[in-house]
């Protein structure tokens, strides 16, 4: 595990060949709403490391590492890809071993609709627009097994020159909300998500803020639901690189009891 996360920390490392300002919406879950601007690239790996709730035992801790790839098509419109690697800690006395290996597979299309105006009270729009392929196995419970569409908006308003408010709305047309033994399980329905974060710009370089996330089967029962709350931030290291962080928990079977995550961001041409 740890040769293969040094392997994607090194090809993280070397796309860092040409400057760009940041602009990452990571540790958050809650997207933002400008695309990658058009002809660049946008990087981001992260890791993160849960502990889970009872219902998944024998599972007890998951460690998810990320790498997400963004381009801008044009000014409004992103193209993205991103691929989990998922290592699931099951309990000592359990016969089963600890699986790890890929996860689902998630490609994605980010379309702004509307700029944030000063002379204007009405936020900044986009839409996004993801389809998640089951390349998981479902044997090792890496996957949900399912291929899942995602549609949901985004709201961005500045509340201050140094406060951003974001808002997050959608659904996904199939069943399992999340990547690696627990998900929101809807038996191919719906599972409704919202989720929203208040982020401030304390100094130039760092940036702390706040979220809650939730997702629902289209039955709405919570008992199968997910709620998890996160407190983090990023500190750009320089002008093109940026440094995320996160403490988070959750409740209900879908949600991480608690986990931490750290990460890196990088803009490139």
């Amino acid at each position: 595990m740890l040769s293969h996360l040094f392997k994607l920390v090194i090809l993280f490392l070397t796309f860092m060949f040409s400057p760009l300002s940041a602009s990452s919406q990571i540790p958050f879950f809650t997207d933002d709403a400008d695309p990658t601007p058009k002809g660049k690239f946008h990087i981001e790996f992260s890791n993160e490391y849960d502990w889970l709730q009872r219902s998944a035992l024998p599972g007890k801790r998951r460690n998810t590492s990320t790498f997400t790839l963004n381009y801008g098509l044009t000014d409004r419109i992103e193209l993205g890809v991103n691929a989990p690697f998922i290592k699931i800690f099951n309990s000592p006395d359990s016969r089963l071993a600890s699986p790890s290996g890929i996860g689902d597979v998630q490609f994605g299309v980010k379309v702004k609709l509307r700029e944030e105006r000063e002379t204007s009270s009405l936020p900044a729009m986009t839409v996004v627009f993801y389809t998640e392929a089951p390349t998981g196995s479902i044997r090792r419970q890496l996957g949900s097994g399912l291929t899942d569409y995602w549609l949901y908006g985004v709201l961005q308003k500045s509340l201050t020159k140094r406060t951003v408010a974001r808002l997050n709305g959608g659904i996904i047309f199939a069943g399992n909300k999340s990547i690696g033994l627990i998900g929101v399980e809807a038996n191919r329905g719906q599972v409704f998500t919202g989720n929203g974060s208040l982020v401030r710009d304390f100094t130039e370089k760092l940036q702390l803020g706040v979220e809650v996330f939730g997702g629902v089967a289209n039955n709405f029962n919570l008992g199968r639901g997910q709620i998890q709350a996160q407190i983090g931030g990023s500190y750009s290291v320089r002008d093109d690189l940026a440094f995320t962080f996160g403490v988070l928990g959750g409740h209900f079977p879908a949600s991480p009891r608690a986990g931490l995550h750290v990460g890196l961001t990088y803009d490139f041409e």
